[in-house]
């Protein structure tokens, strides 16, 4: 690449997000850097996480997971250094070293370190066969384990855990899961949707059990069973958390840049440090952490303009993003408040023979909230009545049944 000045961007970490920064930065005519060098703590190049559940499930391979061929790197000057990562930050000399034992200089350096997965402290949870799914690694692992084992405690009724569950389901294992909370996604869905999701994946044939949470694991030289806080025990040859994650702030905390619960960044993803940038789940605006991909896609918009010169004003600001998922084959959609409260009002909505299901917050004739499962094609227009915050009082009736009717009653 070339440049007016010698300049060097280096990044830390190679996922979605630092893929979609480089992209937003090789898309205009002027590059701002005369090197861009990425390290990479993975194995592969950056790849589509969020199909790993389908891997996992045997419904895609690992080739079409990459989101760039190595040519396009070349085309572009990017150096990328797989299985390379950053280890620490001499903010004084402005060089990295990595584990190779590697030092690069830079002029710019942009951490995207991404998360880890949050593993709670139990008695017996490092016995072989308790594993995470967060990576690529983790996903390979998992289908060996598969083809070895036939029983599995999923941990967590959130997004990461289900998609875990059923993709396990369809490699063959007898799978359990644990949800701590009374419903599952209770992050995205109101009690009812959360029992109709849970309907439809026993019915698929995974067992759940909604307000429990594993006490200790027990086994010797692998895991064996599970303690429930009810003393129950389930026999398992593996158990798999999915409880959350944690932003991944190691190396920048001991460069001494400020962090919180991830690492400070103001509304340029500038950190304490003025050459220095974060982005991703890594990175805390304000009092918000990140764990959904649409949000570091933004914060990778905002920096490419700012790095580039094309937008040096631009900045991100965290907004509620809609939640769009789908599990065992089922769409979900929520937005905004997902539980009534005094102040609210309910529209319910219900197809028992579609397993469609929505429910709408409203408040002061505004849109608050919306629940969607089974049909959401609707979804969008909804959290854009949100956003807006429309006065839908000329069609209240109809606000239940989507945007053509409302539009026509309107």
């Amino acid at each position: 690449m070339t440049g007016n000045t010698e300049s060097t961007l280096v990044i830390c970490g190679h996922g979605m997000v630092s893929q979609r920064l480089l992209e937003a930065l090789c898309r205009g005519r002027v590059r701002p850097f005369t090197r861009i060098i990425v390290f990479n703590g993975e194995a592969s190049a950056a790849y589509n996480r969020i199909q790993l559940s389908l891997l996992l499930a045997g419904e895609t391979n690992e080739a079409s997971l990459a989101l760039q061929q190595d040519e396009w790197f070349r085309n572009n000057g990017i150096e990328v250094c797989n299985g390379e990562p950053v280890v620490t930050i001499n903010r004084e000399d402005q060089t990295v070293t990595t584990g190779s034992g590697r030092v690069q200089p830079y002029t710019h350096l942009v951490l995207a370190t991404g998360s880890r997965p949050a593993k709670p402290g139990l008695p017996g949870a490092d016995l072989p066969g308790v594993m995470t799914f967060r990576d690529l690694e983790d996903t390979r692992t998992l289908i060996e384990s598969a083809g070895r084992h036939r029983r599995a405690v999923v941990v967590g009724g959130g997004f990461l855990g289900l998609e875990a569950a059923e993709g396990l389901r369809q490699r063959g294992m007898a799978v359990t899961l644990l949800h701590r909370s009374g419903h599952l996604l209770n992050r995205q869905l109101d009690r009812i949707g959360g029992q109709l999701l849970q309907q439809h994946m026993e019915e698929r044939g995974v067992n759940i059990r909604t307000g429990t949470a594993p006490k200790a694991l027990l086994g010797r030289s692998m895991v064996r069973a599970v303690q429930l806080d009810d003393e129950t025990l389930l026999s398992t040859d593996l158990v798999l958390f999915a409880t959350g994650i944690t932003p991944a702030t190691e190396l920048a905390l001991a460069a001494g840049l400020e962090c919180d619960r991830g690492i400070l960044v103001d509304g340029q993803l500038r950190t304490s440090d003025p050459a220095i940038y974060a982005l991703g789940e890594c990175c805390q605006s304000g009092n918000t952490t990140f764990g959904l991909v649409e949000p570091g896609y933004q914060q990778a918009e905002v920096l490419a303009g700012v790095l580039n010169g094309n937008t040096p004003d631009a900045e991100y600001r965290p907004v509620d993003t809609p939640t769009r998922l789908k599990i065992s084959g089922v769409p979900i959609f929520s937005c905004g408040q997902i539980s009534p409260d005094g102040d609210t009002e309910s529209v319910v909505w219900q197809d028992h023979e579609q397993n469609h299901y929505c429910r709408l917050l409203i408040r002061n004739q505004r849109l608050t909230g919306a629940v969607l499962l089974g049909d959401t094609r609707d979804g969008p227009w909804y959290s854009q009545r949100i956003q807006q915050q429309d006065d839908i009082s000329r069609y209240r009736d109809f606000i239940a049944f989507g945007k053509n009717y409302c539009e026509a009653a309107a």
